[in-house]
């Protein structure tokens, strides 16, 4: 169990340094699927009062899934905003979305 959470606490810390860059790409390609965790957090928008946030945890062990944990909580959302969006074209219009939340991950 120790193994588990210490595993989970340094996947915690590398994406803490993945979002502390301009980019929003993987610090790697490959999971070490000998051994690790591997954590998700997305935002669904369920209605225009609610959100859902899913947290998903996959245990990899031995190179096999060893199990899938996915913890689904219901959030308010936050309105909607307006923007400017561009086709491919080039061209723009004004249009109307769904706010979406900013996740941030602390560890300590």
């Amino acid at each position: 169990m120790r193994l588990i959470t210490l595993q989970l606490s340094l996947i915690t810390v590398l994406f803490l340094l993945v979002s502390c860059s301009d980019k929003k790409e993987d610090v790697t390609d490959t999971i070490n699927k000998a051994g690790s965790v591997e954590t998700s957090v997305t935002v669904q928008h369920a209605d225009s009062t609610h959100d859902v946030l899913l947290t998903t945890h996959k245990i990899w062990v031995n190179f096999s899934e060893y199990k899938t944990v996915t913890h689904q909580d219901t959030i308010p959302a936050l309105g909607i905003e307006n923007t400017t969006a561009e086709n491919a074209d080039g061209d723009t219009k004004n249009v109307s979305v769904k706010k979406d939340y900013e996740i941030f991950i602390t560890v300590k």
